[in-house]
C-alpha cells in the first residue's frame, strides 16, 4: 500500500485531499476504497450515514485511520456537502472511474 506523505501544510491536512491523493495513487487499494466508501456514506445523512465502523479495522495504516477520523470530523462540523466537499468528491469519482 502506498504511504501517505507526511503532513506539511493546511491542504495536506485536509482529509478530503488526503483521500483524493490516495485514490489517485492507488485507486484499487483496500484503503482507498474504504475511505471512498466512507466519503460516499457520509453524504447519505438522511439514511443515517450507514458505514460499518468495523471497516476501520481494514485500515491497518494509522495514517489511513486518521484520514477516516478527519472525514468523520467534517460531518461533525457540518462541512459534508459544502463546495469544497463536492469539488473533492467529483475528483474522487473521476479517480475511481479511471
Amino acid at each position: 500500500m502506498p504511504a501517505i506523505e507526511p503532513m506539511r501544510d493546511q491542504d495536506d491536512q485536509d482529509p478530503l485531499q488526503q483521500t483524493l491523493a490516495l485514490l489517485r495513487s492507488a485507486p484499487e487499494s483496500g484503503a482507498a476504497l474504504t475511505l471512498y466508501a466512507l466519503v460516499c456514506t457520509l453524504e447519505k445523512q438522511r439514511a443515517g450515514c450507514l458505514f460499518t465502523l468495523t471497516k476501520l479495522q481494514d485500515l491497518t495504516d494509522p495514517d489511513h485511520r486518521r484520514i477516516a477520523y478527519g472525514l468523520m470530523e467534517l460531518l461533525a462540523t457540518g462541512r459534508v456537502g459544502d463546495g469544497t466537499w463536492h469539488a473533492a468528491k467529483a475528483e474522487m469519482d473521476q479517480a475511481i472511474r479511471g
